[in-house]
């Protein structure tokens, strides 16, 4: 089933993909889509074979690997587009032309490397000035889910995601931390030893000791005589992946730190002891029509 035929039949059989990619600086061109198009600056539309732009917007969520939950309260957005087999309705992803198709959004890990948490006594304002001291100070640790893998290997399944059942998307990725004393390339997961999200709008089966959670398709909304369709409070949702031990962790000293690390974060961490949850707003549009609003 293609985009073009879903876009066309009954609305509450249509839904945009979340999808992330990774591009080339050096490829990046400009584009000045106006009106309700301009969302879409940044889509691959140099690539004449293009079909779709997409622009995600995760607003909120979590993440947790191991021992460490991660609240997503941050925008973190992916962009680029899609070219759609018209025999098969497979999709390939095309990264955002300006490289950005990931914004690189560092989010604030609790209690930082060390776990140090205010008492639950404390009035929430104490509790708020205590976490802010902490990500301030030496221990305070931000986290960046970064792609570890080229678009090519992003996998994504329409039907699944219009029918809230199997994977709808596939993303290799890698998580960097970041603090003083980690230096710059401490990451959990690695091109060559990523953490598999296995994304579903539809119910998970984990093994234990996670639980079954639902993610959802979202309301749609279209724009532009159907030439653009929006997800509104969507959500893709993993509880089932395993993630790797740490690594390059403190430099040099990364045979000293990494155990630190991994002893903290509670890595590697087998699978039913993860999970993602990716809540927010969607954007596709039909690229022909973001080209001709130029």
């Amino acid at each position: 089933m293609s985009h073009i035929t879903i876009r066309r039949a009954l609305l509450a059989l249509v839904a945009p993909l979340m999808t992330l990619g990774l591009a080339s600086p050096a490829l990046a061109v400009e584009h000045h889509p106006k009106g309700d198009y301009a969302p879409f600056a940044d889509c691959p539309l140099s690539n004449p074979s293009l079909t779709f732009c997409l622009v995600a917007d995760t607003t909120s969520g979590e993440f947790t690997v191991g021992k460490k939950t991660v609240p997503i309260n941050k925008t973190i957005t992916l962009q680029g587009g899609t070219i759609e087999n018209p025999e098969t309705g497979a999709l390939t992803f095309v990264a955002a032309e300006n490289g950005e198709t990931l914004s690189k959004t560092a989010l604030n890990v609790p209690g930082g490397l060390f776990g140090i948490h205010p008492p639950e006594s404390w009035p929430k304002e104490a509790k708020e000035k205590f976490e802010e001291m902490v990500n301030k100070g030496l221990t305070g640790v931000t986290e960046t889910t970064e792609l570890a893998k080229p678009a090519s290997d992003i996998g994504i399944n329409t039907n699944h995601l219009l029918n809230e059942e199997g994977v709808a998307l596939s993303l290799p990725v890698k998580v960097k931390l970041s603090n003083f004393l980690l230096g710059s390339s401490c990451y959990v997961g690695s091109e060559s030893h990523p953490i598999i999200l296995n994304l579903t709008t539809g119910t998970t089966s984990p093994p234990a000791p996670n639980k079954p959670i639902k993610g959802k398709v979202g309301e749609i909304e279209f724009k532009e005589e159907f030439n653009i369709v929006r997800l509104l409070g969507g959500s893709l949702v993993d509880n089932s992946f395993a993630a790797p031990e740490a690594s390059g962790c403190g430099g040099s000293l990364s045979k000293l730190v990494d155990p630190i690390v991994d002893s903290q974060f509670g890595v590697p961490a087998a699978a039913g002891h993860n999970t993602a949850i990716l809540n927010g707003n969607l954007e596709e549009a039909v690229a022909a029509a973001v080209k001709a609003s130029e």
